[in-house]
């Protein structure tokens, strides 16, 4: 059907909307497909009009189009259902099960079996996980949330959504036209034409006297219409007239292949007995986290009957029953306010000392803020303990490097303004564009630790923005400047990749992205004109007027999928617009500017969901999806007329630059938490020691040092020579010992929380120990090959309802008594190697103990399936973090397996180590997998292709053999670039690209070998256990001892540490103070510090009034030793 046609369908649909046609209205829809009517959805499904639901779908999709539709039915379909044995209507259900649900079965027949099931029960409730199913109205309001984000999310319903934004009483207003302008060819035009059909055209009788007036003032049919001027040529007014005018090309249209559009917050996949999971909006109004590069695939691309394994991605590919454990209950009783998520309450207040042009959070470590001044200084701050750690004035670097007209320019007026500062996707660099021809990257290293890495003449007059992005996967530099110019550097040695030419004005701002691996970039100039670039130096894919048509900025949501841009005029009028990107055109104007800006408006965005402007001496927000002003802050004033403002990653702070050269750091209360977390942090506060870090190559210094290795940390630096002119400076460390974090000895339980799990008598020993991701349960691995899992419940004592040390979980089984337990090797359980793996959502965990790697329901502790049986047996698991139907599996014969679950096949085999694997971790941003084995070798192997890039083996300190068992375990840091690698001889910190250790912490030869360590879930801390039943806390950035918990703490004095020792230590996924051991004797313990003292260790005294603080930071840089020795 041609898009006149598709209109005039829209047309009639609103006519006959008008006319109250309601049922013929919602059929034409239907029979269409081109209108999805949600509100009518939404009325039929609160009424419970099944089959109607049902019917009014089918013209949009089918059962088995994709997973979302999938989902779809199964949920309207189950809830149907429910009704029916809520009502104890037996047959009425029975009818459901075999007409409407049995087609799942093919899908899960698991899931089949379990839903037939509770036709065997008096109340569907007695099953857990419908134990707080509400009554139907409210299971419907709740299943209804679901039913819309995936209707949103579902392809075939793109563009099916929104109505066309026509005038009342479109058709009518065009027949009216027509109908004049037949009126006016008539040769004898009588007055008062009596127009009695449609059916043929008009034509007036023999003429009876004067000429009639026109009829353009009496509409024929009752609608609008506009009065001709003149006599116009016929075909100007026929409604289907293609316009003479040129149509612009749309903005995703020049890509080869329009993207599909992302919908990150809908989970398209698991269909399950359970009710569907808690809307965010009626928990939090925010959209969870995920990986903004990843865009759903179109309709087709998961079809259900291509799966030929019931496993899958977590959120997307498992036809399983794999919803959460727990019921999500009614919570659409609790009222919420939309601003509660906004950061709007002021935490801190920062001096920069010259006024802030442009500020930029890190993208890992999220209270370290980057800024640039109108005088060209940057600072770099701790905005959780208000320390500025970083303060560089302008300096030219090179100034004989530079063009002749900068040096004549800068003797001339040395002054320099800062346009724009901005972080590499990474947090390793930061870019610094000058309002004088100037770029200067900086490389960071942690801490205060910035060196210089590049200097670029890049612009004739000021550079205006500056981006990074990755085309061609490597990391490039992107300018702009007053000489009308684009251009792209290599970040690494800055060579000029791209010029870009053909604005007619100096270009304002940049905005790179990419869909479906198509690289580009939007440009904004100073003439209003939008402009985008492939990567090919064929010029501009469009040319678009933006509002306000002077300085514009462009930005993208978070998931990457929506589009908008903000601009002043020259007369102070301000515009924030969300783009079609399919069609080039203004999708969105929002409301609530001042009439004129006192300045050029910036504008930022958050959580795929608000934006903000800083205009009129406050900060105004907007929900994305309403045009209206949702609120606006003030700060407690003090903020100038259009204050900047920035963004954390997470939406959780906001800076906003203010008066007298202040910022002010806004938080909402999961950003006031952050803070005070990071407040309670210990940390040492030395500035003095860290102003000195040795660069010493770490095969050189192996040698050196390993015949002395002590309980000291390393100075294993390597030497840095990105930019030619790093020397290694070493100087003595402080000795003044006031500012260093005073070890903690813990030797009674009164010193800390500490609770004993209940206990499972049949358990001798704890081989491998995890929190579950919501941070509400425990699972243990025996080496019996028994799971055991502990649950906390919600309470008066314990209202978060996660794990705590204060209140004693449930040693949790299914109402069937069943165990999950492992598929176990005819050796000795003691000889076998215990490994799992949990699922991202909880719902199932691959394990193994020497025989087949076995998947559990972790709902119903059910065995999913079985697979590889041994020889080789598994020895370590680790899911793919991009899709979980990749496994990574390392086995006892040295090779790691990459299985792919969906099709039961090994695409690849790696082989690199000459002895089992004893770890496995992928990093999501490097496309990593680092592996470890008991030959002490640590490989790193590209997860695109699976070939080995680096590999090394650990330094062992003389005298303390590896035993026959050791093992290596790795562990990466929070920011996916460091990883901890464990091995009962030391603690190492690993930077992933280049393999080099940048930090080492040894016990002394005397001292009980590691037996496992891991980093808190904030990557701060490491907690490492010992043989001797010690465990020690370390301060991650500079694995310095803070804290000693020695057994007599937590074991009975009749119990010897040398017979109970810990085996492995697992850290809580949301406090970072929290960790858990098991042990040898088949317990498992729970820490956490007193309530009084909020964290592990002794502060520093104040300094200057306030406690100060090392950040927290990516981990490299400097030496540090241990003050208080093991």
């Amino acid at each position: 059907m041609s898009s006149l046609s598709r209109e005039l369908v829209f047309l009639i649909l609103q006519f006959l909307d008008e006319e109250k046609f309601k049922e013929t209205v919602h059929k034409l829809e239907q029979e269409s497909g081109f209108f999805f009517n949600m509100k009518y959805f939404e009325d039929e499904v609160h009424n419970g009009n099944w089959d109607e639901v049902e019917k009014y779908l089918s013209g949009f999709t089918k059962v088995d189009d994709n997973r979302y539709s999938m989902k779809i039915f199964f949920e309207i379909r189950k809830q149907k259902y429910l009704e029916a044995l809520d009502k104890h209507d037996r047959s009425k259900a029975v009818e459901i099960l075999v007409k409407d649900l049995k087609v799942f079965a093919s899908f899960n027949e698991e899931l089949f079996k379990e839903i037939t099931q509770l036709l065997t029960l008096e109340n569907f409730r007695e099953n857990e996980q419908l134990s707080k199913y509400g009554d139907t109205k409210s299971a419907r309001a709740i299943m209804l949330v679901e039913l819309k984000k995936l209707i949103e999310a579902n392809p075939l319903f793109r563009d099916k959504l929104q109505f066309p934004n026509l005038k009342n009483s479109r058709l009518r207003t065009l027949i009216n036209q027509s109908l004049n302008w037949q009126h006016q060819l008539c040769k004898n035009p009588r007055p008062n034409p009596d127009i009695k059909t449609l059916f043929v055209d008009h034509s007036c009788g023999q003429p009876n006297g004067a000429r009639a007036p026109s009829p353009a003032s009496n509409p024929l049919l009752g609608g609008a219409v506009p009065k001709p001027g003149g006599f116009p040529p016929l075909g100007a007014h026929v409604p289907f007239q293609p316009t003479p005018a040129p149509v612009p090309t749309p903005l995703a249209g020049w890509m080869s292949n329009p993207p599909t559009a992302a919908h990150p917050a809908v989970s398209g996949g698991p269909i399950g007995l359970g009710g569907p999971p808690i809307p965010a909006g009626l928990k939090h109004p925010r959209t969870p986290p995920t990986n903004p590069s990843v865009d759903f695939p179109s309709g087709d691309s998961e079809h259900p009957s291509k799966r030929t394994r019931p496993m899958g991605n977590d959120e997307v590919n498992l036809p399983v029953n794999v919803l959460p454990v727990s019921f999500p209950g009614h919570a659409h009783s609790q009222t919420f306010n939309a601003t509660d998520d906004l950061p709007k309450t002021v935490a801190r207040t920062l001096n920069q000392g010259s006024s802030p042009m442009s500020m930029d959070f890190h993208p890992i470590q999220q209270n370290l803020l980057l800024v640039g001044t109108n005088v060209g200084d940057i600072g770099l701050w701790e905005v959780g303990s208000r320390e500025r750690l970083v303060q560089r004035n302008f300096k030219v670097w090179d100034l004989s490097a530079c063009t002749i007209p900068l040096q004549a320019g800068l003797v001339k007026e040395p002054g320099v303004s800062v346009n724009r500062v901005i972080w590499s996707p990474d947090g390793s660099l930061f870019g610094v564009a000058y309002s004088r021809h100037l770029v200067q990257i900086y490389s960071y290293h942690g801490n205060d630790d910035v060196r210089q890495h590049l200097e670029i003449d890049a612009h004739v007059g000021g550079v205006n923005d500056l981006a990074f992005s990755h085309p061609n996967k490597q990391l490039s530099v992107i300018t702009c400047g007053d000489d009308k110019l684009i251009k792209v550097w290599d970040a690494q040695n800055g060579a000029k990749q791209y010029t870009f030419e053909g604005h007619e004005a100096p270009v304002y701002s940049v905005c790179p992205h990419y869909k479906e691996n198509i690289q580009f970039i939007f440009s904004t100039a100073l003439d209003g004109k939008i402009k985008a670039w492939l990567y090919d130096n064929l010029g501009s894919r469009v040319d678009y007027d933006a509002p306000g048509r002077w300085c514009t900025t462009m930005a993208y949501s978070a998931d990457g999928t929506r589009l908008f841009s903000c601009g002043t005029s020259k007369d102070g009028e301000s515009h924030i617009v969300e783009w079609n990107e399919s069609e080039g055109a203004v999708k969105r104007t929002y409301q609530g500017f001042r009439k004129r800006s006192l300045g050029v408006v910036q504008f930022d965005t958050t959580k795929n969901r608000f934006l903000a402007a800083g205009d009129d001496f406050s900060v105004k927000f907007w929900d994305m999806d309403n045009t209206q002003l949702l609120t606006n802050s003030d700060a407690d004033g003090g903020l100038p007329a259009s204050p900047r403002i920035r963004f954390n990653k997470d939406g959780t702070l906001l800076a906003v630059s203010a008066n007298e050269n202040g910022i002010k750091i806004l938080a909402n209360p999961e950003g006031l938490r952050m803070l005070r977390n990071y407040e309670n942090l210990a940390f040492d506060a030395s500035r003095a020691s860290e102003a000195a870090k040795p660069t010493v190559n770490p095969m050189s210094s192996a040698v050196a040092s390993s015949a002395g290795l002590t309980d000291r940390v390393g100075p294993v630096v390597g030497l840095s020579a990105m930019n030619g002119d790093v020397k290694p400076r070493i100087t003595e460390e402080t000795n003044d010992k006031s500012k260093i974090w005073k070890l903690s000895e813990i030797n009674e339980p009164s010193q800390c929380r500490t609770l004993k799990l209940p206990e499972n008598l049949r358990v001798t020993k704890i081989s491998r120990l995890i929190y579950t991701n919501s941070g509400a349960a425990i699972l243990a691995l025996a080496s019996n090959a028994i799971h055991l899992l502990w649950k906390w419940q919600r309470s008066d004592r314990n209202s978060s309802g996660k794990a705590t040390a204060t209140v004693s979980p449930q040693l949790w089984q299914p109402s069937s008594g069943i165990l999950m337990t492992n598929d176990a090797a005819d050796t000795n359980a003691d000889e076998a190697v215990s490994c799992f793996a949990l699922s991202k959502n909880d719902s199932y965990v691959m394990s193994a103990s020497g025989g087949k790697i076995s998947l559990f329901n972790m709902m119903t502790f059910k065995t999913m399936t079985t697979f590889m049986p041994p020889p080789p047996a598994a020895t370590f698991l680790a899911f793919h973090p991009q899709d979980n139907n990749i496994i990574a599996i390392g086995m006892d014969d040295s090779t790691i397996q990459i299985y792919n679950v969906r099709v039961d096949e090994v695409k690849s085999k790696l082989k690199g180590h000459s002895k089992r694997i004893t770890g496995l971790a992928f990093s999501n941003v490097l496309n990593v997998l680092v592996s470890s084995g008991a030959d002490a070798q640590i490989c790193v192997w590209s997860s695109d292709g699976w070939e080995k890039q680096k590999s090394r083996f650990l330094q062992l300190p003389p005298g303390r053999p590896p035993t026959a068992q050791s093992e290596t375990r790795v562990q990466f840091h929070q920011d996916q670039i460091h990883f901890l690698v464990v091995h009962e001889t030391q603690l190492a910190i690993y930077e992933a690209t280049k393999l080099e250790c940048v930090k080492q912490w040894a016990p002394r030869e005397s001292a009980a070998p590691i037996s496992h360590a891991t980093f808190s879930c904030d990557s701060q801390l490491v907690y490492a256990s010992f043989l001797d039943g010690t465990v020690c806390i370390f301060t991650a950035s500079h694995l310095r001892l803070r804290c000693r918990i020695n057994p007599s703490s937590y074991l009975p004095s009749s119990v010897s540490s040398s017979n109970v020792h810990p085996l492995v230590i697992a850290a809580h996924p949301h406090e970072p103070n929290q960790f858990a051991l098991g042990l040898s004797d088949g317990s498992v313990h729970v820490f956490e510090p007193l309530e009084s003292e909020g964290k592990w260790g002794v502060p520093p005294p104040a300094e200057n009034g306030s406690a100060s603080s090392v950040p927290t930071t990516p981990l490299v840089g400097g030496s540090a030793q241990d003050q208080a020795q093991r």
